[in-house]
């Protein structure tokens, strides 16, 4: 596979474009195969999102690689950073950790166990429901989870370091653009009475795809 070699280039720079397309990858030969089998179609679309998903491979890769090192499977690392991004105290209610993690109820109760179990978690009493509980962080479930984030932390640094700042924010952007009609997708409008079929549809699809989420085989990018 072709690497960029000599000075950086500025982003978005004449001489940036240049290099970026001298470079060849796996995902061309790919295109370029299909074209010539498939003259007929139009294969743009493999450009960009099968560049997408090999980058996720190697992102599920370094996340697991991280996340092993302290102890965590990838699930544990998605609910102990859901409770360290409230801060202090460091505490959700088991619906807060649904809506934050996209599992069904009855996985969550059982990942509460678990983490509980290992002293990573604790519950303790809602006091504004007092049917409630509030799920908390444990000293030792914020330590695990502060020490898997910054080895992840620099793990994703890794991956990016082809690209200069400039690219980087570039490319958030346009990743931005490219994301945010998919989570609009995913907000409560779906569960009105006024909901169109199609949002309905969209909401089941979305059902499901939370159910395989949950699967201990799931790839967690929290």
């Amino acid at each position: 596979m072709s690497q960029r070699t000599g000075p950086r280039a500025g982003a978005g720079s004449e001489d940036g474009i240049c290099q970026a397309a001298e470079l060849r990858d796996e995902v061309d030969d790919l295109v370029a195969a299909w074209r010539a089998q498939r003259p007929d179609l139009h294969v743009e679309p493999l450009e960009v999102l099968s560049r997408i998903s090999r980058l996720a491979r190697h992102l599920d890769i370094a996340r697991r690689g991280a996340f092993a090192d302290h102890g965590l499977e990838s699930w544990e690392f998605d609910v102990l950073s859901a409770l360290r991004r409230q801060g202090p105290p460091f505490q959700l209610t088991p619906g807060g950790l649904l809506r934050a993690t996209l599992v069904t109820s009855g996985t969550m109760t059982n990942r509460i166990d678990r983490l509980a179990e290992a002293d990573l978690v604790r519950r303790e009493p809602d006091p504004r429901d007092k049917r409630g509980v509030l799920v908390t962080l444990t000293d030792r479930g914020l330590a695990r989870v502060d020490a898997a984030l910054e080895d992840l932390l620099g793990r994703e640094e890794a991956l990016l370091a082809v690209l200069d700042g400039g690219e980087r924010q570039q490319l958030a952007d346009l990743m931005r653009i490219l994301l945010a009609p998919f989570d609009a997708e995913l907000s409560d409008p779906y569960s009105s009475p006024a909901a169109t079929n199609s949002q309905r549809s969209s909401r089941s699809a979305f059902s499901a795809w939370a159910a395989r989420r949950s699967a201990p085989s799931a790839v967690s990018f929290s």
